[in-house]
């Protein structure tokens, strides 16, 4: 389970664009958070010197446009946060989904630093982007649905890696460590409730003690008709008998005496999707853990419609015994993840044809340049006066000595092939999209049907005895 958040960073005030890129980078990299410095990554740069390098293509795109400096109130850097449920994830895994996740969005068009951060007790990654492209050509612009679109690569990132997800998450500039799913805050009602469960599994040893706990609590009483209670900051008083079964005074008092048990109130689950094909629920182990027989009322319904959607699943998709069901599950699965690793190879070979491209730009702008100062005997001074340019330069070399072919491919033909991987890429998302909703759907029906046996073999089991 993962939640995300992007974060436009702006010039710090009263700063430079450069003290403000140091700034925000060494806060990531911080060796104390981020294991000895073992858990950074970086793409387009070096971790050490990534600042350096994001401003000289900052730089680069000054020139390219031809204004002197950056306005103070340009977003100089992106940073997206994205944090792990407590205990379900390593930081080397976090650290691999972190990095997919920066080149996935940012295509590999922009340099980036994969920082994770460890200090806390959920793990947590801060992934910061340049605001200027690899080519310096363009600014990453913040578009509508730039949030939504990372929440769903992370997701997708996490249900490869077998990780939960946060079905509907709020977005909003909440801590990042805090999981909001569906949240609500806590009625006066469930806050009372919650304190009168608190109370009465101190075992009070009458009616009166239960009073004063309640009183030491936070809470005023108000004994008449009806008794009721008022926490602070509340502006009426609180009926028990509003609380609902199992919490009006009688009940209470027979609690206390110890003729009957008080059990929490259920919190019944709130279903957005009703069509959605939902896990049953293992009515026996919940009553077991304390739910009470509201909570058993509701699951038995709550399963009998599951198990309807779940034979209609089977016979849509024409399964008449298990065997088959086992083997439909695991070719959707098996599909699934190949589409997956298609898609990813794909997004590997376009970042490999934009850091070429823009390789082959940067040679050919900083080619007369580098020959004056092979000319020049490799002057020290020529090389003070160019030294971007003759950085650019060999950066560009080195990046040629590293493909395979001899031949530099033109950037007509990179281009085209760009646009091929492209084309393809949202080709296979389409059935990709398809087969990850079959998947989730088949492990669901097979995980009720086998919550299903093992209820049948325990009762045969029961029987025989």
């Amino acid at each position: 389970m993962a939640t995300t958040r992007l974060i436009p960073m702006h010039v710090i005030k009263g700063q430079t664009v450069a003290h403000t890129v140091h700034e925000r980078l060494s806060y990531a990299i911080n060796p104390e958070k981020t294991n000895s410095g073992q858990l950074v990554k970086a793409y387009g740069c070096e971790p050490e010197t990534a600042a350096g390098e994001m401003l000289l293509c900052k730089k680069e795109y000054e020139t390219y446009i031809g204004r002197s400096e950056e306005k103070k109130s340009d977003i100089v850097l992106y940073q997206i946060r994205q944090s792990f449920k407590p205990g379900e994830i390593s930081p080397e895994k976090a650290q691999e989904i972190g990095f997919d996740l920066a080149m996935s969005f940012t295509k590999g068009k922009y340099q980036f630093v994969v920082a994770t951060h460890t200090d806390h007790s959920h793990i947590h990654n801060h992934i910061i982007f340049n605001s200027t492209s690899n080519d310096h050509t363009q600014k990453f612009r913040n578009f509508l649905g730039s949030s939504d679109a990372i929440r769903k690569i992370s997701d997708k990132l996490c249900l490869e890696n077998g990780l939960s997800i946060i079905e509907a998450p709020k977005q909003g500039p909440s801590h990042y460590g805090k999981w909001l799913g569906d949240k609500k805050p806590l009625s006066w009602q469930e806050k009372l409730r919650q304190t009168i469960d608190a109370v009465m599994a101190q075992k009070p040893v009458d009616f009166d003690a239960f009073l004063k706990l309640m009183a030491e609590n936070g809470y005023k009483v108000k004994q008449g008709q009806h008794l009721a209670f008022n926490a602070n900051g509340q502006q009426k008083f609180t009926r028990l008998r509003s609380l609902g079964e199992g919490y009006s005074e009688d009940e209470l008092r027979s609690a206390i005496l110890g003729k009957t048990v008080h059990t929490p109130k259920a919190k019944v689950p709130n279903r957005k999707n009703p069509g959605k094909i939902n896990l049953l629920v293992d009515i026996q182990a919940k009553l077991q853990a304390g739910k009470g027989p509201g909570y058993e009322r509701w699951a038995k319904v709550f399963n009998l419609k599951q198990m309807a959607q779940t034979i209609n699943f089977l016979t849509e998709n024409n399964i008449t015994d298990y065997e088959t069901l086992v083997e439909k599950t695991k070719a959707v699965t098996d599909r699934y993840h190949e589409l997956s690793q298609q898609i990813k190879d794909l997004e590997k070979r376009m970042a490999e044809i934009t850091e070429l491209k823009k390789h082959i730009i940067n040679y050919a702008k900083t080619k007369d340049v580098f020959a004056a100062y092979r000319q020049s005997g490799y002057s020290t001074k020529y090389y003070e006066s160019n030294t971007e340019n003759i950085l650019l330069h060999q950066s560009a070399k080195q990046g040629f000595d590293s493909i395979s072919s001899s031949k530099i491919p033109s950037m007509r033909d990179l281009q085209d092939e760009f646009n091929t991987c492209l084309d393809s890429k949202k080709f296979i998302l389409k059935d990709y999209v398809k087969q990850k909703n079959l998947m989730k759907e088949s492990l669901t029906v097979q995980s009720n049907v086998d919550h299903l046996f093992s209820q049948k073999t325990e009762g045969q089991a029961h029987k025989q005895r």
